[in-house]
Order: C-alpha cells, then structure tokens, then sequence
C-alpha cells in the first residue's frame, strides 16, 4: 500500500529567500509549500514574510508556534493542529500534504543518529517497504541542491518525528 500527492517542492536555499533566513528556512518553506498546494491559484506569502509571521528564528520555529500562527493566517475556515502517524495517512489518503519536523536537539535525543537531526519538511506520501512504513517527504534542499522526494523509514525516526496537519473545517 502507497500513496503519493505531486507537489511542487522548493528549496530553503533559493535566490528569492534572504541569505541570513536560508539556514533556518525550512519551516517557512514548509508552509509555504502547503500553503501552494492547498490555494494554488490565491495570494501566498513570500517565505520571507513567512519567515516573520511564523515567527522563526535562526534556530528554528518551534511547533506550538508553527501551529498558532498558522492558524492565525489561514483564518477559522481551517485548522491546523498536531496529528499522530495514522492521521497523516489518513490527510494523505485525503490528498493533503501534513507538515513534518524532526527534532533531536529539543526531543533530547542527541545519540541517537536520524534522517534529519532538526527539520521542517513536507510529507507528500507514504509507502511501505518489506512491510515498514516509510513517509514520503519534499526536503527542501541544499546549498547547491533543488528540493527532492525522499523515503524515510518511520520506525528509526518516529522519536523525533512531530506531524502537523491542515485542513478545512467541515460545515
């Protein structure tokens, strides 16, 4: 069983982004990626004024905060909360990208080696492999390399793995 949703990636490292936010874009990057998907033909904000209305440091944006401002910006058509691994299958069943971070450093798991050690990323889909979960996510670049789809095994990661997903409230 697999499911993948085609969404346009985008790299934390792209000219459009302002040099000093490049190292710590990838939670704005994240939204803005869903942001696209979910109101391809509406007005997105540019990564820097996400940057700024997420409130993202150079060390990162932590998810409570990710959460509310997000909330905040898409207005009470949507909601945007933290979700468990059933449930991002369950929004990717449902053609809706989940917002995924890893995070060793506030998890305080720094022994331990994973995908990421601190990311935002976009889950596109899953697959499983010799019958483990994999999720399928954009993960935004580097230096001198475009966003990609990359598989990323759960169980390894799943100590660190935080989901976030945004969707539209039901009338």
């Amino acid at each position: 069983m697999s499911k993948y949703i085609e969404v346009k990636g985008k790299s934390q490292y792209d000219n459009d982004i302002g040099p000093s936010y490049r190292p710590s874009a990838c939670g704005p990057v994240t939204a803005y990626v869903l942001l696209r998907h979910f109101f391809p033909s509406g007005p997105i904000p540019s990564i820097n004024e996400l940057y700024r209305t997420l409130g993202s440091t150079k060390i990162g944006l932590p998810t409570w905060r990710f959460v509310r401002q997000l909330n905040r910006l898409l207005g009470s058509q949507w909601h945007v909360k933290v979700c468990h691994v059933q449930q991002a299958i369950e929004q990717i069943d449902e053609d809706r990208p989940v917002a995924v971070k890893f995070d060793k450093w506030f998890k305080f798991k720094w022994c331990s080696r994973f995908s990421f050690d601190y990311h935002w990323v976009v889950m596109v889909g899953y697959e499983y492999v010799e019958n483990q979960l994999h999720v399928l996510v954009h993960d935004h670049g580097g230096r001198k390399r475009a966003s990609r789809v990359r598989s990323i095994p759960y169980e390894p990661n799943k100590k660190i793995l935080t989901f976030v997903k945004i969707e539209p409230l039901k009338r």
